[in-house]
């Protein structure tokens, strides 16, 4: 039973400890008992995570520096957990009064009439969060807080009495964590406001003389200065940040696999079951890895995690079009549906100037191209190696093609058609048996679709895209037929 009145709150005998050393007791019993300390947070286990775990046991404000999509507002919002799940505050409080050493002049006056009987009430730690997006109109009266002429006129009083105050953001969450993010966005007049709170711990509104001394631990979100032209951390305030915390994108292909298997939508309500190859996952991933590369991709700007997880739910919804156009329960993730992921990379990823002239579609095909190139590597022998030995695993199928075939696949072909017409092709079926057995049956014309993708992005087949359709040809035969043939007269000039 909770102790609903100050009296009864010092009996239980309740000690007042400030957040930040709530904060550390609590992070050390976490680590002590083994627990997880940020969930679903991957790929940073042996850089970013340990030094945000040093920055609040050294009881630190601390700043998150990175590019866009690196989970930092994320981050910040489990910290969270680190708080007591409840605590005391006295009852209609605007700032969380710690009942045992109130700061407003409500809580004081009001323990100063009714003493032991002040009412209290307990505050969840979810409500000791608070967050503001710095943007150019954020004024000091949001954040810290203004004198309230509607208060004065409300309740008859003057303007010298502290009870006219309307508290900002940062005084309501007194006793908890408040995150500002993207702060070069902050104008520098308004970051001159954060200076006391950084360092002296008060709050001063204008017109009152009384400093109020907050308790509570501040954190931020910002991209790198170099990237972001809008502002700049003015230098006393970035003084003042303790800990200054370099993210990351996933260094490993892998860690980017998982992060986007957890965070894109893929089970769907539709009664098709959709099965995803693992190099398709990779390929998407793949393609993250060559966007911050690409020659043609403004790399200050970083280019998203959530690029990664909008393409695969993009792929995942044309193969799920596709078996509710043909009436299928079951259908698996093709070659095809991966060039439907080319709007999520459009719209993630900042073109420079050479980007531009070649055009955002096109750059997002180049790039995908040298992803699906990069993972059939990783299976397969490499179509452009030097080695005779190499490329002659290669041969009897570009020699089917040379004799005049041709294979057409449709981004709606059912699963029959689709089997169909990869079977056709002499050559496959050996090559998979022997560089990728053992994969699901589900996979296998999955696989056989990638190697002539791969050939085609290798030069070695020619491929046209005719709308939905995809078109494999002989890359010689498909050379000599866009030259056109010769007919009569054309003979006669010659003569």
């Amino acid at each position: 039973m909770r102790a609903s009145t100050l009296g009864e709150l010092k009996e239980s005998g309740w000690k007042s400890i400030s957040v930040k050393d709530e904060i550390r007791q609590n992070l050390i019993k976490k680590i002590r008992n083994k627990e997880e300390l940020f969930p679903g947070i991957l790929g940073y286990e042996k850089t970013v995570l340990p030094q945000i775990q040093h920055a609040l046991l050294s009881k630190h404000d601390m700043i998150l520096l990175g590019l866009r999509g690196q989970a930092k507002t994320r981050i910040l919002r489990m910290m969270v957990q680190f708080m007591d799940e409840y605590i005391p505050v006295v009852k209609g409080s605007e700032i969380n009064d710690d009942p045992l050493n109130p700061l407003s002049k409500y809580a004081k006056d009001l323990i100063a009439e009714k003493g032991d009987d002040t009412p209290i009430e307990w505050l969840h730690r979810s409500f000791r969060y608070g967050e503001k997006l710095a943007t150019p109109d954020t004024t000091v009266a949001d954040l810290i807080g203004d004198i309230d002429p509607i208060k004065a006129a409300t309740k008859k009083l003057t303007l010298a009495d502290q009870n006219v105050i309307n508290f900002g953001l940062i005084p309501r969450t007194n006793r908890g964590i408040f995150v500002i993010n993207e702060l070069p966005d902050l104008q520098p007049r308004i970051q001159v406001a954060l200076l006391n709170i950084m360092q002296e711990r008060d709050i001063q509104i204008r017109g009152f003389n009384v400093r109020i001394p907050l308790d509570v631990s501040m954190a931020f979100s910002a991209n790198p200065e170099d990237y972001t032209n809008r502002g700049n951390i003015i230098t006393p305030l970035k003084d003042r940040i303790d800990s200054q915390i370099i993210t990351h994108y996933p260094k490993e292909l892998g860690i980017g696999v998982e992060i986007t298997r957890q965070e894109a939508w893929q089970e769907r309500a539709s009664g098709i079951k959709i099965h995803i190859p693992d190099f398709i996952r990779e390929i998407v991933e793949k393609a993250a890895f060559e966007a911050r590369d690409s020659e043609y991709v403004d790399q200050k700007s970083g280019v998203s995690t959530r690029m990664t997880i909008t393409a695969l739910e993009q792929v995942v919804s044309s193969a799920e079009r596709r078996a509710i156009l043909n009436d299928e329960s079951e259908t698996t993730v093709r070659v095809a549906d991966l060039f439907h992921m080319v709007p999520a990379l459009t719209g993630k990823i900042e073109l420079v100037y050479e980007g531009e002239q070649e055009g955002a579609i096109s750059v997002a095909k180049h790039i995908l191209g040298k992803a699906i190139n990069g993972i059939f590597k990783l299976y397969f022998p490499d179509p452009q190696a030097k080695s005779e030995e190499k490329k002659s695993v290669y041969k009897k199928i570009t020699d089917w093609f040379a004799n005049g075939n041709e294979i057409n696949i449709s981004d709606t072909l059912t699963n029959k058609g689709y089997d169909e017409a990869l079977n056709k092709v002499a050559g496959l079926d050996a090559l998979i048996s022997e560089y990728a057995k053992d994969r699901p049956k589900s996979e296998i014309n999955v696989w056989k679709d990638l190697v002539l993708e791969a050939l085609h992005q290798n030069s070695m087949l020619s491929k046209q895209d005719l709308d939905d359709e995809t078109l494999y040809t002989d890359m010689l035969g498909s050379m000599f037929s866009s030259l056109g043939g010769f007919d009569d007269e054309d003979y006669d000039e010659f003569e």
